[in-house]
């Protein structure tokens, strides 16, 4: 997307590569909407803690971003041995695995990597197969948005009032974004709309990043508390709901992402509000069975207790806010069951949750 910084536009992707430093390429997303940064993490160790630490977040950007940090971690291998090669592939792999668990792309991302990898003789074919493959995954990235948007917004009509929940824009992705592409689409279509974006606590993505996208496209929208939206949708004042995802059962249709996005689903319902997940093919997990089997991640307490922002000189500041000897629990996501749900929005076309397992083979599940 277009990004405008002291008044000069430039287009930027949320993850690229430096191939002459082997370094990967991230937007510093905890510093937004207050300061636009570029950093390089210079090894994957780096871009693994980049991803646990959310320099680096949503479905589709951290797996680019763990499809580049396999590539980096094995193209920094010094020797021939295949055996130590493959070796050390491993320990990148799960370094990289490990870094947010909930979240299903980056493993499917570095299994694809892993793929073409196998295809190279020595050590020097599978390093560069190993790169080719996750820029591969970043270009399929993009277009699966691209394509979502352009089936998505067929749902959004002139006037309608819409509801995010998070950040699943093109910050979450390489570029464009899930539940944002049917905006953009819709946008650059010539309809108007309104969103309203749930500030998303604990970390306040929607409030810090779906409403600066928001506002760099010049997309009219408000920013809601996040247990405002039953009072807006009983009042008649929301008309569609599209949110991202970070694991979806291909076998069930449930859905994983962002805590609260249940509640929200529960809230449609009982108002008959269409509620809609927006997905790229990475982001469906054909092997759990059940969404009580998704690992849910527990973050640090201190997300909840307080929050962070900018001081008056300028700097990023952690203040508390909640009674200081109370403890916190921090579920990172919740699971949104089939039910709950419209449809999902697919780079394919819209399907019924349940109909997933039906159309695995065209949703690309491999035995």
């Amino acid at each position: 997307m277009n990004v405008t910084v002291h008044g000069r536009t430039e287009h930027n992707r949320t993850v690229a590569f430096d191939v002459s430093s082997n370094s990967v390429l991230l937007i510093e997303q905890r510093l937004l909407p207050h300061e636009f940064k570029i950093v390089a993490t210079k090894n994957f160790r780096e871009t693994a803690r980049a991803i646990t630490d959310m320099i680096v977040r949503g479905a589709g950007a951290i797996g680019a971003t763990a499809a580049y940090g396999l590539a980096q971690g094995v193209r920094a291998f010094r020797g021939t041995s295949l055996a130590q090669f493959s070796d050390h592939t491993r320990q990148v792999y799960q370094t990289l695995k490990d870094a947010r668990p909930t979240a299903v792309d980056p493993v499917n991302a570095m299994n694809g990597v892993l793929l073409e990898m196998a295809r190279g003789e020595t050590v020097a074919e599978q390093q560069a197969l190993a790169l080719a493959a996750a820029e591969e995954f970043a270009h399929d990235d993009v277009a699966h948005c691209e394509a979502i948007g352009r089936h998505g917004a067929k749902l959004i009509r002139n006037g309608m009032r819409v509801l995010t929940h998070c950040n699943a824009g093109w910050l979450a992705f390489v570029d464009i974004g899930t539940a944002t592409a049917p905006l953009y689409a819709a946008q650059a279509a010539g309809k108007k709309f309104h969103v309203f974006c749930d500030e998303t606590r604990p970390r306040s993505q929607g409030a810090t990043l779906t409403a600066w996208e928001l506002a760099q496209q010049k997309i009219p929208h408000h920013i809601i508390a996040d247990n405002a939206a039953g009072h807006l949708m009983q009042r008649g004042e929301i008309d569609l709901v599209i949110v991202g995802s970070d694991r979806v059962l291909g076998r069930t249709g449930e859905v994983a992402n962002k805590i609260g996005t249940y509640t929200k689903a529960v809230l449609a319902r009982r108002h008959r509000i269409p509620f809609y997940v927006a997905i790229p093919l990475s982001t469906i997990d054909w092997n759990l069975k059940r969404g009580f089997d998704i690992p849910i991640e527990e973050r640090h307490e201190h997300e909840v207790l307080g929050a962070w922002g900018i001081n008056p000189r300028g700097q990023r500041e952690y203040i508390r806010v909640a009674n200081p000897t109370s403890p916190a629990r921090n579920p990172g996501f919740d699971v949104t069951p089939a039910e709950l749900i419209t449809g999902i929005i697919t780079p394919l076309g819209i399907f019924q949750p349940r109909d997933l397992w039906k159309h695995r083979v065209k949703l690309g599940y491999k035995r």
